[in-house]
């Protein structure tokens, strides 16, 4: 009997090298056999994909996998180990533990708690034992054989490999354990003396015939079926409504709507009952198929299996085994999202990536027939785990694979499922609006509703029985004060009829007033078609729910104005209504990017002169809101009325792009004008990575970025992000994140501050937002006036000139009216010569070169040791290095750092205090001169007698300066033997901003001269306490 052991890769492993990177082998033992893969060089996700056998001569023995760390000049560093027992792989019905990711354990002494993972598959040998005992016979005791890749192993879940269960009792399979383990002893005791005897005693197994091996087949399938819908719905419980994932940035391989309801379609992809990846693999012409169950990880809470099958050969490539690990992103009853990672471990350069495929299904518009629909996107990307030279070859070769993977797949998907034309049932927006359908209003129903109230029914009758009065009734005599054609009221009585008589006519003059002024404004800006191309707005305004009144007699007359981009589109006025019905479409012209925001105002019509009454107001933020959840929405309305009576309006929102791709570009090269610098359009990548980070919209671009200071109480450094309708700034430092965005529209004034030794020598950029605006960024703000402006300040830009001419340029063009630019342009003229002549300067044309690179997004840094020495000095005295005194600057002075300052220590919370520190670069050290500016943290240690300072740096006025900040991590410890002494310890990372091919030469470079910095300055701290001590 032999155990079949297969090392597939490790994932997470620890830096064991000071480079930050690990060689990684692995070593095998079971008794005395031993065996040991290949050595990965460099890598902390090793691939190794190899293959190994074991005789088992005792069911109590352990199978110890262990990593270990190749050292050409020491001994080899463990990593971490796992230990299996033959016992359990065994014990299983299908006597495999399958595929399976095993925590690697470290040793009990060790600092590292985590050492990532490995991941093994480990089975016994499907062959019938007899066949493993004829060479034992003719040779003697087989040795260990390593089989290649390329050999196959039994999965658990292939059926047709497997045997009939055996039906014994407990006591039963107790012997036939310790039987089976006998049979392959060392003594061999029980064999045969020769290979021929037919006469071996071999337990019996009881026959099984046909209908019970398909009965038993059949229980199995439906008990992974209700498994697979169990486990669905523990995950739907589990979901907390958040959105879909966005689609992977490789591009879409597949968009298709189909007439099966998404749960179905689901179903049919992925459960495990479903016959869709063996007729896929038939289709595909893949072979040797293993599909494994579907398990809930409990960490994550997603359902994961993973499968195996052997693709086949093509014109270049070999047939070869593909590992396929499916994990559940979203599923919550009506949308699913499915993540996919492909590695082919055979394939040239296999370790370097993964091939990652996202299937998410969500429902699709309802049919005319009434049937559900369901929309299928497939979408992928190439992850790559390492950098290599032929990465553009490898993913031009990966697209071209999965666009003819998927084309096959579409074919099967056609075949099995009805495909839903599109184009006959029209996109959403169509069919949102078609089913609106304004309510024509006659002049005669529009008099009815003014008129036929009690105020105009009582004049009339009035009116009527005073003519008949003066009818019936004789002329009086004149008296009093009365003369010839002055009749005046000869009662008090006669006084008040006559008031009652003017007041009712007043008012009924001003309802006709009001029905003439109704009959012209009754039309609205509904039906005016939108001109242009670009971003096009479409508002369907369906009905109101509680419009307030002003007058609580006389219900209201509202309207409602909305507000894009300074134009403006009015609803029909409803009259006398509480709960009006507009159906009405109004479609804003084409904009050349896009809006940020839709005001929403209704008012109460009262005639032509009169002040529109506001009854409530809203605003619709396209950046904070996803666009498809604005097709049918009830939005509340704002304000003291509004609120008190629940006031809101019935929606539907559509936003597209008809120019397509080229508006961007088009909106760039417009920008590039105002700028007066290229703009680079950014990749799918870095877009996503941007809109991810501030949580946007798929339309928002990233137009630039810049490293700079963000001016609170303290400095923090970070990158400011400008795009077409937001400026966000994100900083990481000491682990405490800081991310807040505003609107281009919140800004009322940009200013610039001149150079000061608070500002480190650098001008400031201090914008300053409407009151009351961008609350959400609020954390971010240096100060607040008393009116409630928030006024931000950002600080030591690499590119000063180039920054502020960008976010110039973009609030212009977002916020200002056209008199507004004017006066800037001319209060801008006086220093545009000024400009011309910076712009010309090599050093800053170089600068501005440097904002070309592509944002990665913000990491964890790797860190390595670079300085570790044990002083006779001690740690108070070394702690002087990070005081502000005369020592730390002789010390920094001897190191090349020059005009080097320092800010106080302040608290920032428990035991932890922070400071700033400022110099610049001797010649010596650098020939670009350069200025530097970095943040310290201190605090004590936790379990050790010492100090932890942290230093986060960032360099300035050096080529690719830019592109990463500097981490270092200064542990200085009392040693407990010395008291005199301690031990110092320094740690150096570098945080990657932006991707350059000059990434090793940039770290080799400054690794050097940090050492050489160490050095200097600790020595110095040993001179200078020897000095001081004679």
């Amino acid at each position: 009997m032999r155990l079949l052991v297969r090392v597939i890769e490790a994932r997470n492993m620890p830096p064991m090298d000071p480079n930050g990177s690990a060689d990684p082998y692995v070593k095998l033992k079971l008794g005395h056999q031993r065996f040991k893969t290949k050595v990965v060089k460099k890598c902390l996700n090793p691939s190794w994909c190899e293959e190994f056998s074991f005789k088992v001569e005792d069911l109590k023995e352990q199978l110890v996998v262990s990593v270990f760390d190749e050292d050409k000049f020491f001994s080899d560093d463990f990593v971490g180990s796992v230990k299996i027992n033959i016992s359990s792989v065994f014990d299983t019905v299908d006597k495999s533990l399958g595929t399976v990711w095993y925590p690697l354990q470290p040793k009990k002494k060790s600092k590292i708690k985590d050492c990532g993972e490995i991941l093994l598959t480990i089975c016994f040998s499907q062959n019938n034992p007899q066949s493993d005992l004829q060479p034992q016979a003719e040779n003697g005791a087989m040795s260990p054989s390593r089989s290649s890749t390329s050999s196959r192993m039994s999965s658990p879940l292939r059926s047709e490999e497997l045997t009939a269960p055996i039906k014994e009792e407990k006591s039963n399979k107790e012997k036939l354990t310790g039987l089976i383990s006998q049979i392959f002893s060392r003594n061999n005791e029980l064999l045969p003396q020769s290979a021929g005897n037919k006469n071996t005693e071999l337990p019996e197994v009881p026959e099984t015939d046909e209908s019970e091996v398909s009965e038993d087949k059949t229980d199995e399938q439906s008990s992974s079926s209700s498994n697979f819908e169990e486990l669905i719905k523990k995950l739907e419980e589990k979901d907390d409504g958040g959105e879909m994932p966005a689609n992977l940035p490789g591009g879409i391989m597949l968009d298709q709507m189909y007439a099966i309801s998404p749960s179905e379609l689901n179903t049919f992809l992925f459960s495990p009952e479903s016959d869709y990846l063996k007729q896929l693999a038939d289709v595909q012409g893949s072979t040797d198929l293993q599909v494994g169950p579907w398990k809930f990880d409990n960490e994550t809470g997603s359902l994961k299996r993973t499968f195996t099958y052997v693709k086949a050969p093509s014109r270049l490539i070999k047939a070869i085994k593909a590992i396929e690990d499916q994990t559940y992103l979203k599923a919550d009853g009506k949308c699913f999202s499915v993540l996919a990672s492909v590695n082919t471990p055979e394939a040239p350069y296999a370790s370097n990536y993964r091939v990652e495929v996202q299937t998410s299904i969500s429902p699709g518009p309802e049919l005319p027939s009434g049937e559900e629909c369901s929309h299928l996107v497939v979408s992928w990307r190439m992850n790559f785990i390492h950098n290599t030279m032929m990465k553009g070859m490898i993913e031009g070769g990966a697209r071209q694979g999965v666009k003819e993977s998927f084309e096959q797949v579409a074919s099967l998907l056609s075949e099995k499922l009805k495909v839903v034309d599109v184009k006959g049932i029209g996109s959403e927006k169509e069919q949102a609006l078609a089913s609106l359908q304004v309510e024509k209003q006659s002049d005669w129903k529009l008099a009815v509703q003014y008129f036929a109230n009690f105020t105009v029914i009582s004049t009339i009758l009035m009116g009527f029985y005073v003519l008949v009065h003066i009818f019936l009734s004789m002329p009086s005599t004149i008296q009093g004060l009365e003369f010839g054609g002055l009749d005046l009221p000869d009662s008090i009585g006669e006084v008040v009829v006559c008031g009652v008589l003017v007041l009712q006519g007043e008012r009924v003059m001003h309802l006709i007033s009001r029905f003439m002024q109704a009959r012209v404004h009754k039309g609205g800006d509904h039906g005016i078609k939108a001109t242009g191309d670009g971003w096009q707005l479409t508002v369907a305004l369906v009905e109101g729910c509680n419009i307030p009144t002003v007058e609580s007699n006389v219900l209201s007359d509202p309207y409602v104005v909305f507000t894009c981009n300074g134009k403006t589109r009015t609803s029909s006025i409803k009259f006398q209504k509480s709960d009006p019905r507009w159906n009405e479409i109004f479609e804003f012209d084409a904009m050349d990017d896009p809006p940020s925001t839709l005001d929403v105002e209704v008012f109460d019509f009262d005639g032509p002169f009169d002040e529109a009454v506001s009854l409530g107001h809203t605003q619709i933020n396209f950046v904070r809101s996803n666009i498809s959840e604005l097709g049918d929405v009830w939005v509340p309305l704002q304000g003291q009325l509004a609120q008190a009576c629940q006031a809101k309006l019935h929606l539907r929102i559509f936003l597209n792009n008809t120019r397509g791709s080229n508006i961007i570009k088009e909106y760039l090269t417009k920008m590039e004008k105002e700028v007066g610098k290229k703009i680079k359009v950014r990749s799918p990548q870095t877009n996503s990575a941007f809109q991810k980070l501030f949580k946007l919209p798929p339309e928002e671009f990233l137009i630039n970025d810049f490293t700079c200071h963000l001016k609170r109480k303290m400095p923090l450094q970070g990158r400011l992000f400008l795009s077409a309708r937001i400026i966000g700034f994100h900083g990481d430092l000491f682990g405490h994140k800081t991310n807040f965005y505003f609107l281009w529209e919140d800004i009322e004034d940009v200013q610039v501050l001149q150079p000061t030794l608070s500002s480190m020598g650098s001008p400031v950029v201090v914008i300053t937002l409407h009151p009351g605006r961008g609350l959400d960024a609020k954390h971010g703000a240096k100060t607040q006036d008393a009116e409630g402006r928030l006024k931000f300040h950002f600080q030591s830009f690499v590119s000063f000139n180039v920054a502020h001419r960008t976010i110039m340029a973009l609030w212009r063009a977002r916020a200002l009216s056209p008199e507004q630019k004017a006066e800037i342009a001319e209060e801008e003229s006086d220093d545009k010569n000024q400009q011309i002549l910076e712009d010309d300067d090599p050093e800053n044309r170089s600068l501005q070169s440097e904002e070309s690179g592509s944002f990665l997004g913000l990491e964890d840094v790797s860190m390595s040791v670079v300085y570790s020495s044990v002083l006779s000095v001690p740690s108070n005295f070394v702690m002087e290095l990070f005081s502000g005194s005369e020592l730390e600057r002789r010390a920094m002075d001897r190191a090349h750092c020059v005009n080097y300052s320092t800010s106080p220590w302040e608290f920032e919370k428990t035991d932890v205090y922070q400071r700033q520190t400022y110099y610049k670069f001797d010649i010596s050290v650098s020939r670009y001169g350069g200025e530097v500016t970095s943040s310290q943290q201190k605090s004590r240690l936790t379990d050790r007698n010492g100090w932890l300072v942290e230093e986060v740096t960032t360099l300035h006025g050096v080529p690719l300066g830019d592109y990463f900040t500097l981490h270092t991590k200064y542990q200085i410890e009392d040693q407990g033997s010395r008291s005199t002494g301690c031990k110092v310890v320094v740690h150096f990372g570098i945080a990657w901003l932006k991707s350059t091919k000059h990434k090793k030469k940039i770290t080799k470079n400054i690794h050097a001269n940090l050492q050489d910095r160490m050095m200097i300055m600790f020595s110095t701290i040993e001179k200078e306490f020897v000095s001081g001590k004679q």
